[in-house]
């Protein structure tokens, strides 16, 4: 038996210090090969790490909350194997036992003598070094199980629901009702949505659709709670409901993790490129209703769609006529990038996240939607892991959910265009010498004014706001 100090690794981002958040594990269980044990808090991420060996845990060195430098041994674990190196990382996968199990096969004989408790130098292999315990976002895994399930049926399906809601149906019997357990599973297979008029109030008001909610009410019903999970900003719902006021008189909050990176980041940005910010106000009616015809489309069926993804279509055909925008500034050289990592600003309750939807401009509509809700769904679960969130290339931040007509936002340190989209509602507006409602927005940007000069900044604007009033310019 060997007894395996691990260190905390570097996750791959040059990152010095973590918080230990939770642990998975405790003294005395079984730990198997891949098994996440503990989570930490870098300064861009929540991260899970996975075990490069399997054993048993025989004590856990630092505390939860508790932040220590990269290096610092986290964790013992005791294994009839010595610690892993290049050679063991490139086991063939089937010498790994299966989850669970305590301590593998006794391996073949090796004459060695007596060695101290051994740390493991380094975290796992490359993927070059072959299959064997891997870090988050390093190495081979296996498929990853999908973060949301799917609630709308597939088209076909979708077809056949629509013939079953025209068709009248009985009224059930009692003994014929659901059981209540089994209740939100059925409901999201039938027609019409349950949902007192409170509730679809409340989903008007937060702009939730009720086909979109899984209903978890005692009859299939939906309640407050899952309109209020489904609603697209968590920090929406803070109006909502008021706090008890608290009986402290002042919190004192730790500047540590994502709140102090990103104190650092904006510090930089605000100070080292020097910003300049136009505005723009938009009739996006033309949006409105296009996004009213995609959500309808078969082809976007279970994909959420909102003007922020035609807001996105537009920079990125917008990058394509002004690519001094997608562009690094560097003190020897501007470099200029042709292909899109789109970033898009992200609140959740860790801080402002900015993920970046990789090689943008090749999607298609429904490819960008999805990948979209992905990111956003990740952001919210505290997920993100810090390769998605880095090499952007420009960024967009819709403020409009939280009922802001516009901003001047900070640059994402390493880029030289952020873009504002701020709410859209109806208004009066001048059309053809008549007064009329329309839905208006305001759109504003900050440029990096060493690389982008005002022109290419209003004319990069322009062609944003042109696709946001007549969207059948991405015909072209």
């Amino acid at each position: 038996m060997t007894e395996i100090r691990f260190p905390l690794p570097d996750v791959g981002e040059g990152l010095t210090e973590a918080e230990i958040v939770q642990w998975r594990v405790a003294p005395g269980d079984a730990i198997a090969l891949d098994q996440v044990f503990v989570e930490i808090e870098t300064a861009k991420s929540l991260v899970e790490l996975p075990s490069a060996f399997e054993g048993v845990v025989t004590e856990l060195l630092v505390t939860e909350g508790a932040t220590v430098d990269v290096g610092t041994p986290i964790l013992v674990v005791q294994t009839a194997d010595a610690a892993p190196g290049p050679s063991a990382a490139a086991a063939p996968a089937a010498a790994a036992p299966a989850p669970g199990v305590a301590e593998s096969a006794p391996a073949p004989a090796v004459s060695a003598p007596a060695a101290p408790p051994a740390t493991v130098a380094s975290h796992a292999p490359a993927p070059s070094e072959g299959g064997g315990a891997v870090l988050v976002g390093h190495g081979s895994s296996g498929p990853s199980g999908t973060r949301r399930r799917q609630r709308h049926p597939a088209p076909d399906v979708a077809h056949e629901h629509l013939a079953e809601r025209s068709a009248p149906r009985p009224p059930a019997a009692a003994a014929d009702r659901p059981a209540a357990a089994s209740a939100p599973a059925r409901a999201e297979a039938t027609f019409p949505v349950i949902a007192k008029p409170p509730i679809r109030k409340l989903a008007k008001d937060l702009g939730v659709e009720l086909s979109r909610v899984a209903p978890t009410g005692p009859m299939g019903d939906i309640t407050r709670d899952d309109v209020i999970r489904e609603a697209s900003q968590a920090s929406v719902f803070r109006n909502i409901q008021t706090p008890e006021q608290p009986t402290d008189r002042e919190d004192r909050i730790p500047v540590k993790g994502v709140r102090k990176a990103i104190a650092s980041a904006m510090v930089q940005s605000a100070f080292q490129a020097p910003h300049v910010s136009v505005f723009v106000d938009v009739d996006a009616t033309r949006t409105m209703e296009y996004v009213r015809r995609l959500k309808a489309s078969t082809d976007f069926a279970g994909v959420r769609v909102s003007p922020l993804l035609i807001m996105a279509k537009a920079m990125i055909w917008a990058v394509r006529r002004n690519p001094s925008v997608n562009a690094q500034w560097t003190d020897s050289e501007i470099i200029v990038k042709h292909y899109v990592n789109l970033g898009v600003a992200a609140a959740t309750p860790r801080g402002l996240i900015v993920p970046n939807v990789k090689e943008a401009q090749a999607m298609t509509m429904v490819e960008l939607a999805t990948a979209l809700e992905q990111l956003t769904l990740t952001a919210r679960e505290g997920k993100t892991q810090p390769a998605e969130m880095a090499n952007g290339t420009i960024t967009v931040t819709n403020i409009g959910v939280f009922g802001m007509d516009t901003g001047t936002p900070i640059l994402n340190p390493g880029e030289v265009a952020i873009v504002a989209l701020g709410t859209i509602k109806q208004k009066p507006w001048v059309v053809d010498g008549e007064v009329r409602p329309r839905y208006v927005t305001t759109i504003g940007a900050s440029f990096d004014h060493r690389v982008v000069d005002g022109d290419v900044a209003s004319r990069f604007l322009a062609d944003v706001a042109s696709i946001i009033e007549e969207p059948a310019l991405l015909l072209e």
